[in-house]
């Protein structure tokens, strides 16, 4: 174990994984409360599309993926107060029709989607020091909005309708929020890949939920478990040549059947 320790990528691995989990899991608590894990995996998949633009078009591939979730996040607030369709079938079109046109954008760009698979799944073993400061930057910048919106958060969480008679502006709050999400999914995406990003959102905080009596208790738990998942992850990986991401959601998996072995939380 000290061996693997002292190697430099995994170093860089540890600490690029643990700034994704400190935020995934006060981030996926809300997606919890709200029931929004299907909205989470739609920006998830939007982001591939910003991924094949900036292949493209030859920019930052972690600017695209930004910036084509935030324009679906955009999209869809504007679009949840049209009563055509249901909430969950708009979200499910958007959802494969973006990660489809992902995959057609990155297939031209490279010849075969395959070729960047990294982006589906992850790969945190091959980040850089460089990679390590932007991740840890966006979580800080992600935690401090996070920290600003909470209150509000927590009070529409609870009574969307009460939130807002109290002079919350429901709106705007849902509207940064869905932009957190957003941004997360863009700097996580070489960690555990646009694929797997809910999954590291939502079984942390699914676990957490069993453990603690409050909305910041859970969201302390939920941040300890994904960064246990985070290590756990990383050293099956090292020990049993598994690849990174699938392992990190393997391991979160693990830590919540285990909380279901004892009482949940009043």
């Amino acid at each position: 174990m000290t061996g693997i320790l002292a190697e430099p990528f995994f170093q860089r691995a540890l600490l690029a994984g643990l700034a994704i989990a400190s935020v995934a899991g006060p981030v996926g608590c809300f997606i919890v409360w709200r029931r929004m894990a299907y909205f989470g995996e739609t920006l998830a998949h939007s982001g591939l599309f910003g991924v094949g633009l900036g292949l493209l078009l030859g920019f930052s591939l972690t600017l695209g993926a930004a910036a084509s979730a935030v324009a679906v996040a955009l999209l869809l607030v504007l679009l949840r107060n049209q009563r055509a369709l249901a909430t969950d079938t708009l979200l499910g079109i958007l959802s494969h029709g973006s990660l489809a046109l992902g995959i057609f954008t990155v297939g031209l760009v490279t010849g075969a989607a395959g070729d960047h698979l990294d982006l589906l799944f992850g790969d945190i073993l091959t980040v850089s020091w460089q990679d390590v400061s932007v991740v840890w930057a966006g979580a800080a910048a992600v935690l401090l909005v996070l920290g600003l919106l909470w209150r509000d958060l927590i009070a529409i969480s609870v009574h969307e309708e009460l939130a807002e008679a109290e002079g919350i502006r429901v709106k705007r709050v849902e509207l940064g929020f869905v932009i957190l999400i957003a941004l997360m999914t863009a700097v996580a995406m070489k960690i555990v890949g646009l694929l797997l990003i809910t999954a590291l959102l939502v079984i942390p905080a699914a676990a957490a939920r069993r453990l603690a009596g409050s909305p910041e208790a859970m969201a302390l738990a939920a941040a300890g478990l994904a960064c246990a998942a985070v290590v756990m992850g990383l050293f099956l990986s090292a020990y049993a040549n598994a690849v990174t991401g699938p392992a990190i959601v393997l391991s979160a998996a693990l830590l919540f059947i285990l909380t279901l072995l004892r009482p949940q939380a009043n």
